[in-house]
């Protein structure tokens, strides 16, 4: 954890210009390649001079034939800040990001190599590119090989970040003050189970929207794709646009001003799941100003969650929020722009392959195409094959549910890596369509309630009205969290309220909301405006 031996004289030296060459001949252990090394000047594509590393490690074949190695690139800035981030990736893996440190906010320049500190990323233990001849299911083929699942899941972190911080102090020549972990999505589950599994690795960890409970979340797609396909046999016309934003707009006159505000944002999250009755945009015979049986009961449906025989929850139910209507959410529910993909959403398509071959067991070898994909979520029998997520077999002995969740995920404690001192902040925008706001709360209430009702003394959770799977959409978007988080780790002050505004680039937030700002509150408490500049975060309080 931090380095307490580190005296502020040192740490004033840190942002001398680095003495180290950028070269490959830096000492690794056995099976960890260099593969090159290049000094990136300033410009278009760097934030600030730095060195890029690549190189791989675990190179293996795989039970399956194929080859895999754990791939990686560091970039080692030549005025270091003295911190490193392991910056987790989404998806699937199988391609390693540019190791700039993204920070969650719709300010896409704002990352963690720009303020200095040292990053490495990683493709996760997989190389997609090597399994294009499967098609579009290609990016799940890996799951047909148990080493690369438990890659995936846990063991890529585990493995890359001991050496990838070596090699940072290596090329230093100094030891990191301080280390975190940043990601989003999937990105964001490598962080939780990070805090699960390796509790001494970070001093704190930037938790975004999480799919920490994965291969649950991946039978939401088997129910999303059935129940709109029930409603016109066609997922991109279940749902006119029009069709959701008049549903949001109903969401928003029921729940708008619950926290003393009506200003497009439904601060109060919990209040709303209380009020809102979607059989109010619903008429008996469809018009311009409602919606059909058929679609409300559709939407029912999946807001529901799926449920097992005897109607038990086999993942979580969602909130109700007008980011219903944002491009992402349509993007990853009802249709994309994508036509090799025949313009089918994410889940239809990369969410089919993933559940077929990753998160059930044993895998199911899935066909590559569009209808392919989708015809696998339409014939999948929720109630009966979900048991295959936590199922193992011969050459699999851990369920997808073992090698993708933090151990404990139903009853989370984390003393360990409490006791080591670490901090962990979590985002997670309650229009999300991918991984349910309300599942990281009930995961969130039973880590407070393990720990004395104090689990803010190590955790805080920030829901984001609006905002979808990821920055954008009705949502105060721009934000700075690793900030608080940093602050929390080094000098001991805990986050409260953190400022939000509309991002200039996010198109429908300036469209819904205008250019406002809002405090982001730490869970369970809620945005409530208090009088004033209603444009303005000064006039609103966490309550």
């Amino acid at each position: 954890m931090s380095r307490t031996f580190l005296c502020s004289s040192a740490l004033a030296l840190l942002a001398a210009p680095v003495w180290a060459e950028c070269t490959t001949d830096l000492p690794v252990p056995e099976g960890v390649t260099l593969t090159a090394a290049e000094a990136l000047p300033q410009g278009e594509d760097s934030p600030l001079a730095h060195c890029r590393i690549t190189g791989q490690m675990n190179a293996r074949e795989g039970v399956d034939g194929m080859a895999y190695a754990l791939g990686f690139e560091l970039r080692l800035p030549d005025e270091w800040n003295g911190r490193f981030v392991h910056q987790f990736n989404g998806g699937n893996d199988g391609e390693v990001k540019p190791a700039f440190g993204p920070l969650l906010s719709g300010n896409k320049e704002d990352t963690a190599l720009a303020r200095g500190y040292a990053v490495v990323s990683s493709n996760a233990g997989h190389d997609g590119s090597l399994f294009k001849d499967f098609g579009l299911s290609g990016g799940a083929r890996f799951g047909f090989d148990p080493a690369a699942r438990a890659a995936y899941g846990y063991t890529a972190v585990r493995d890359l970040n001991p050496v990838a911080s070596a090699l940072t102090e290596e090329f230093y020549g100094r030891e990191i003050a301080y280390s975190y972990g940043i990601g989003g999505s999937n990105g964001g589950r490598h962080a939780m189970v990070a805090a699960a599994r390796m509790p001494g690795a970070f001093d704190g960890l930037l938790v975004g929207y999480p799919g920490f409970n994965l291969p649950r979340a991946a039978l939401q797609h088997a129910l999303d794709v059935q129940a709109f396909h029930s409603v016109s046999g066609d997922l991109k016309t279940a749902f006119s646009r029009e069709d959701l934003t008049l549903f949001a707009d109903k969401i928003l006159a029921a729940c708008d001003g619950l926290d003393g505000l009506s200003d497009g944002l439904v601060g109060d999250m919990t209040a709303c799941l209380a009020t809102f009755d979607s059989h109010g945009a619903m008429c008996a015979e469809q018009s311009s100003g409602c919606l059909s049986e058929a679609q409300v009961t559709a939407l029912d449906r999946i807001f529901a969650g799926p449920m097992d025989d005897s109607g038990a929850p086999l993942y979580s139910d969602w909130a109700w929020d007008p980011g219903i209507a944002s491009g992402n959410w349509r993007f990853w529910k009802l249709e994309s722009p994508i036509p090799p993909w025949g313009n089918k959403p994410i889940i239809a398509v990369m969410g089919a392959a993933s559940l077929a071959q990753i998160f059930t067991t044993p895998p199911t070898q899935v066909g590559g195409s569009p209808d392919e994909l989708e015809q696998f979520l339409l014939d999948f029998d929720i109630a009966k094959e979900s048991r295959q997520i936590f199922a193992t077999s011969e050459g699999f002995d851990e369920s997808a549910m073992a090698f993708m969740t933090p151990p404990n995920v139903d009853n989370p404690k984390l003393a360990e890596f409490q006791a080591a001192g670490g901090k962990m902040l979590i985002l997670h925008g309650n229009a999300d369509p991918v991984f349910s706001v309300l599942d990281t709360a009930a995961w969130y209430d039973k880590l407070d309630q393990n720990n004395g009702d104090d689990a803010e003394g190590f955790a805080m959770f920030y829901p984001v009205p609006g905002m979808p799977h990821g920055a954008g959409g009705p949502s105060t978007d721009g934000f700075d969290v690793l900030t608080p988080l940093v602050n929390w780790v080094e000098n001991g002050q805990a986050p409260g309220a953190i400022p939000a505004h509309v991002t200039a680039g996010n198109a429908e937030g300036q469209a819904a909301l205008g250019d406002i700002s809002r405090p982001l509150c730490p869970y369970p408490t809620v945005a409530r405006y208090k009088g004033g500049d209603e444009a303005s975060a000064d006039s609103f309080a966490c309550e």
